[in-house]
């Protein structure tokens, strides 16, 4: 790796745009407002475009256009930072600490290389919980491995939440990850949502205390950024989690949204704490919030990312966020017949989620997102399109520079300028180490849910059983059974719908699940313990089990801590369960249910 510097005054500059003369830009002593001016103003239009694309950092392998591997392919890289004058990639590689920090390195050293040298900031989504899915999070390889988000909601403890970004934050800049795309602040008013896991649960004032904590940890500060933060982006605004019937707004069939103007306050809750603790970025949803309306008129029926009324009035105007937007992934793209109704699994190239403009050109939604108050295009390379909007005169160059001085006020926020660059060494030492593991078990055991209590068991009288096992055990075992909480394949030719849970919430009797519980229930004592994505009604798990609990984020270790009575389990549910699927098809599903905890 190599860096170009000099020295001027007894101090070190990096020489970013190679010309061996100290530019306003490149001096660690002006203001960072003054960086920021004296750079945009060096910026030709197609580096100010590039900086307002977020796309990925691609790998080797089958995956690499998803960045999914374990290491990045540096041709189409340098095409992206070199060619094209982009700086913002989110990565999905699954590699140890130290090889992701060397990994992380070489991209810098490729953007050193540019004109004006710009850093990269790389992103990621969340990578510190149990689960995992696609284009949502990324697997905890090498990272400490914390509860889900409800299950950090769970603690009832805000310190712990921000003691988790803190080490969380720790951890990304270690490997050289600048900027986490969460927390997910939506409120979970929809049981048979798929993406409840990812969110503080159904509570609004919870959620609220939650993200504003979580926020506050990862960005080191309750005052915005500084050069150990991580740049928190805030998603989704606003009124995601109001899914009809649980549908995802990553499907077509999942994109509009039922949150009203009777129940938008609900949602809009906990980004009051994201802002209250200065959050960088936010993130519009996927879904099309159809009901609300502004003074007595329907606002325009389009996904948040496309709403001026969202963005520019709801959000900047009435909230006072100045922050920077980033839009979701895919949301420019065409949606064809494959994306809407596929007759075959989808591939990555059906993924679109342009709700609300389909009849739009690409190049039109790309404008409209940009005019309505987006910053920055998700998952977008496609530099020409946004040019081309330019020169037809669609999106006025005052808008571009707009967003260019928020970006580059994030990057400059953040130390990149001046240090690109992590050592491997140190990552390798810190992230995961015996202090975060340790802290990490402990809010486990804090956010462990018990539904049903039971005696200490021996732990020489224990066994963990699964449903399918054909082992024989003594009457005297007790089997420990792990369970996810019911969900059906009611799509599995769409892409999301394939992985995410759908569908009813109940064991009901004609579940083979509910009746292999029963048969090893009739040997010896069972105790449940339910990987709980999404609320489930439980009546028909109660007879059967000596004891349950709720898995939101719990190792076995903890688990069997708690079997054996090394401590008792006070975590409390973020959610109500239902006591039947009759009563949650007769909710509402933008609404909290009716008991909320003061």
């Amino acid at each position: 790796m190599t860096d170009k510097t000099f020295e001027k005054d007894g101090l070190t500059f990096r020489d970013l745009d190679h010309d061996g003369v100290l530019a306003p830009f490149e001096d660690h002593r002006n203001s960072i407002a003054e960086r920021v001016s004296d750079l945009k103003q060096r910026m030709t239009l197609a580096e100010k475009i590039g900086l307002m694309m977020h796309g990925t950092a691609r790998s080797q392998g089958p995956l690499g256009s998803l960045g999914i591997g374990d290491s990045y392919d540096e041709e189409p890289i340098r095409d992206q930072l070199l060619a094209k004058s982009i700086n913002h990639l989110i990565t999905r590689l699954n590699v140890a600490p130290g090889d992701f920090a060397i990994q992380n390195n070489r991209i810098q050293a490729i953007a050193a290389q540019a004109r004006l040298g710009i850093p990269v900031t790389i992103s990621t989504d969340p990578r510190h919980h149990f689960q995992h899915v696609t284009g949502a999070s990324s697997r905890a390889l090498g990272f400490s491995q914390w509860p889900e988000t409800t299950g950090l909601a769970a603690t009832r403890d805000a310190s712990i939440t921000r003691e988790f970004a803190g080490i969380a934050r720790t951890e990304y800049r270690a490997v050289g990850i600048h900027m986490a795309l969460s927390p997910q602040a939506d409120i979970a008013t929809e049981p048979r949502w798929s993406r409840i896991s990812g969110t503080f649960g159904e509570y609004p004032q919870l959620a609220r205390t939650m993200t504003e904590a979580y926020v506050e940890g990862m960005q080191n500060s309750t005052t915005g950024l500084n050069s150990e933060s991580v740049a928190a982006v805030v998603k989704h605004w606003v009124g995601y989690g109001a899914a009809p019937d649980g549908f995802d707004g990553h499907n077509d069939y999942g994109q509009f949204s039922a949150v009203t103007d009777e129940s938008l306050d609900y949602h809009i809750e906990p980004f009051v704490g994201a802002f209250g603790a200065h959050v960088a970025g936010v993130m519009p949803s996927y879904t099309i919030t159809h009901r609300l309306t502004s003074n007595g008129t329907p606002i325009e029926a389009v996904a948040a990312g496309f709403s001026h009324y969202l963005l520019e009035t709801l959000l900047r105007d009435q909230m006072g966020f100045n922050g920077f937007i980033l839009s979701d992934w895919a949301i420019y793209r065409d949606a064809t017949p494959a994306t809407r109704n596929p007759k075959k699994m989808q591939t990555p190239d059906d993924i679109a989620m342009p709700w609300g403009v389909t009849a739009l050109t690409r190049i039109e939604r790309i404008a409209k997102s940009i005019n309505a108050g987006v910053d920055q295009l998700g998952g977008e390379e496609d530099v020409d399109a946004l040019a081309s909007a330019v020169a037809s005169g669609l999106v006025p160059v005052e808008r571009i520079d707009q967003a260019v001085a928020r970006l580059l006020r994030i990057k400059f926020e953040l130390g990149l300028f001046d240090a690109p660059f992590v050592d491997a060494a140190r990552a390798t030492a810190i992230v995961n180490c015996s202090k975060h593991q340790r802290l990490a078990l402990n809010a486990q055991r804090t956010a462990l849910v018990c539904l049903k209590k039971h005696a200490a068991v021996d732990p020489l009288a224990l066994a963990f059983c699964n449903l399918d096992s054909s082992e024989g055990f003594s009457e005297e075992t007790t089997l420990v059974i792990r369970i996810t909480s019911p969900h059906e394949l009611l799509h599995p030719n769409h892409f999301f719908g394939s992985m995410q849970h759908e569908g009813s919430l109940e064991y009901n009797n004609q579940s083979t699940e509910l009746e292999k519980i029963r048969y090893l229930a009739r040997s010896n004592p069972v105790i449940l313990v339910i990987q709980m994505v999404r609320p489930c009604v439980i009546n028909n798990l109660l007879p059967l089990a000596a004891g349950i609990y709720v898995d939101l984020g719990i190792s076995d270790e903890v688990i069997l801590e708690a079997i054996t009575g090394q401590f008792q389990a006070q975590g409390e549910l973020p959610f109500q369960l239902p006591d039947s699927m009759q009563s949650v098809v007769a909710a509402r599903s933008d609404i909290p249910g009716p008991s909320l905890p003061e």
